[in-house]
């Protein structure tokens, strides 16, 4: 039996190469190198009606073209975690410019949770019957193809099954701070 690419990454964040005599940063550490690191930002959402749940996240990554998947970890605490295995699909609404407020909620800095976040902008449901932001930037819907538990999180890649452009800047994750970037 051979272990998925997954498996050997979840393998290689847990254990150290045989004779290393070295730690790990710890969590400060970490965050404090990855605020260099300029990320987009997005709403991950999925279910439909009073199951709708999503959050903002900034670890989005795009992964192959064949076939056309991406990448995005998630807290595996947050309600859209387990909602999102449930569903089985999911959609990322890519954030704009002027999106700063939404972005907060959906990371739970007003502490609405559940489909109440939901209330405070235009939503569709898309292809997948999965919410889609309608002034987003950009929207990929997803069909889950897989899940491995890294740690306090999730890494969730989706077949992307749909795909909807839209206008203007993104919204983007840079120390600490959320920016938009100029459009032209």
């Amino acid at each position: 039996m051979t272990a998925t690419s997954l498996e050997v990454l979840a393998m290689a964040c847990q254990t150290f190469p045989q004779g290393a005599d070295r730690r790990s940063v710890d969590a400060a550490e970490f965050r404090r190198a990855m605020r260099n690191l300029a990320s987009g930002v997005a709403i991950v959402a999925t279910g439909a009606d009073d199951s709708r749940r999503g959050l903002t996240v900034s670890s989005v990554a795009s992964l192959c073209m064949d076939p056309p998947c991406l990448l995005v970890g998630i807290n595996a605490s947050s309600e859209a975690h387990d909602a999102i295995l449930a569903h089985g699909s999911f959609a990322i609404s890519l954030l704009g410019s002027g999106q700063q407020d939404l972005a907060l909620r959906f990371a739970g800095r007003d502490g609405v949770k559940g489909d109440q976040r939901f209330a405070t902008a235009p939503w569709d449901q898309g292809l997948l019957d999965v919410p889609v932001l309608r002034d987003a930037i950009g929207v990929v819907e997803c069909e889950l193809y897989q899940h491995q538990a890294v740690g306090t999180h999730g890494i969730f890649i989706g077949r992307i099954v749909a795909t909807r452009g839209g206008d203007g800047g993104p919204l983007v994750n840079f120390q600490g701070a959320l920016r938009t970037l100029l459009h032209s």
